[in-house]
């Protein structure tokens, strides 16, 4: 035991959540909201949970900022969390960054994971986009043949270059058959060789409605076919995997149709998708050096004064939900309380207090002046004892009686006829005076 570095309980919850938040760092989860509690400082708490096990949670207000949803308890969701520790209860817990609907977050997440994957393995490298033909004459497309997105194509090629040939190759473009149909409409293209370039697309539409354009064998297919393709799925703001392993991409149908319909064009939007294709390499390598600098900012913050900033902000929301229940709770026995109050206020009531204190002080200022009497008769009783006994011994008394007292020059008192010679003066005492004599002789009794 001496040898061993014995542990404060401050310094395991510290290194346990350093531990925590180094090796585990960010992960993604769903579950289920409970707990909910929107504290006055704009941070929320709560408690994601599955049938088996539940995790406390915490997001800043700088985060949930930017969520979309209102959070509310029992709702599925997808988050972005970081692994941590609360120190001063050593209670494990999550700092989320970002949260979205289990549905649509799931399927984001499916996506970037897809999109990772397929990016690995170089599908999407640009050394693999094949360049579109100078003069094209015949177009394919791949789409739904009743849908706005062929209209669209059609409208524009017409109004742009008549003479270019048109084939349609119909697929589903939506739903559980669509993936298949898709695959099989740019096979079969690539099979007959009828065009020089093949548009793949549909119409805009929610991440879902678009998700077979994100599905591998899709973008399999695409990336395998030796006829060029260019990628026309949705509207501008959308994006699917289909786009990124097309030769071309096209913001909409109409701009495909654009794209195949004069060089011009088609060398304005080559140099606009080349544009994009950097911007996105640049992306990819700025997102890529973000992670390594929010590495490092991660590592930073086990010592920076925000880290600590966050911790006692929940520290204080913590303390504040107490204080709020605390003031709940005295409020709720304040209620109760008037009628026992009440109660007790008429048991001390002044007017008694006060009419009790009187007779108090009647009976006490009584008592106060027997003992006052009784201790000045006593007094003067036992002072009228004195002073008769000093009367009964005072030679004043003896002398009121017919007697004297003689004493010698010196004042001494005599007694005896040996304290007195002849020629001696001497002084006599009587009743009301002294008499000065002298002595003539001394005459003994015996």
């Amino acid at each position: 035991m001496s040898q061993q570095h014995i542990l404060q309980v401050s310094e395991l919850t510290r290194k346990v959540r350093f531990i925590l938040e180094s090796e585990l760092n960010t992960v993604w989860l769903t579950g289920e909201i409970s707990n909910f509690i929107a504290a006055s400082s704009g941070h929320w708490y709560l408690s994601l949970k599955d049938s088996k096990s539940q995790v406390k949670c915490a997001m800043f207000k700088g985060s949930n900022r930017r969520v979309r949803l209102t959070p509310t308890n029992g709702q599925q969701v997808l988050v972005r969390a970081k692994v941590s520790l609360y120190e001063p209860r050593g209670d494990f817990q999550l700092i989320i960054e970002q949260m979205e609907d289990a549905g649509e977050g799931l399927l984001r997440q499916r996506y970037q994971q897809l999109k990772n994957k397929l990016h690995a393995q170089g599908v999407f490298s640009i050394e693999h986009k094949k360049s579109l033909p100078s003069h094209i004459q015949t177009v394919g497309v791949v789409t739904s043949p009743t849908g706005a997105a062929v209209k669209d194509i059609l409208s524009v090629l017409k109004r742009r270059n008549p003479n270019i040939n048109v084939i349609i190759y119909p697929a589903l473009v939506q739903g559980e058959l669509a993936e298949n149909d898709i695959c099989y409409a740019i096979k079969a293209a690539n099979l007959r060789n009828e065009c020089q370039v093949l548009i793949v697309g549909r119409g805009g539409g929610s991440l879902e409605d678009l998700w077979s354009f994100n599905e591998e064998s899709v973008v399999n297919a695409i990336f395998q076919s030796h006829i060029p393709v260019i990628s026309a799925v949705g509207h501008e703001i959308d994006t699917t995997l289909s786009d990124y392993v097309a030769d071309v991409r096209a913001a909409t149908p109409s701009a495909a149709a654009e794209l195949v319909s004069t060089d011009a064009s088609e060398l304005t939007e080559r140099v606009l998708l080349l544009q994009q294709r950097l911007a996105k390499a640049l992306a990819e390598r700025i997102r890529f050096n973000q992670q390594q600098l929010k590495h490092s900012q991660h590592r930073l913050s086990q010592v920076h004064p925000e880290q600590q900033l966050q911790l006692q902000q929940q520290r204080v929301d913590e303390l504040n939900l107490r204080l709020q229940q605390a003031f709940k709770n005295k409020m709720q026995h304040i209620g109760d309380a008037p009628l026992y109050l009440h109660q007790r206020l008429l048991q001390a009531s002044p007017q008694k207090r006060i009419h009790f204190n009187q007779e108090q002080v009647t009976q006490l200022s009584t008592q106060l002046k027997k003992a006052m009497q009784s201790k000045l008769q006593n007094k003067g009783e036992a002072f009228a004892h004195l002073v008769e006994q000093l009367h009964m011994v005072s030679p004043l008394a003896t002398i009121a009686r017919g007697y004297s007292i003689t004493r010698n020059e010196q004042g001494a008192l005599i007694k005896s006829i040996t304290q007195a010679k002849e020629n001696d003066s001497i002084a006599i005492e009587v009743t009301d005076g002294s008499i000065q004599a002298k002595v003539l002789s001394t005459t003994s009794n015996r």
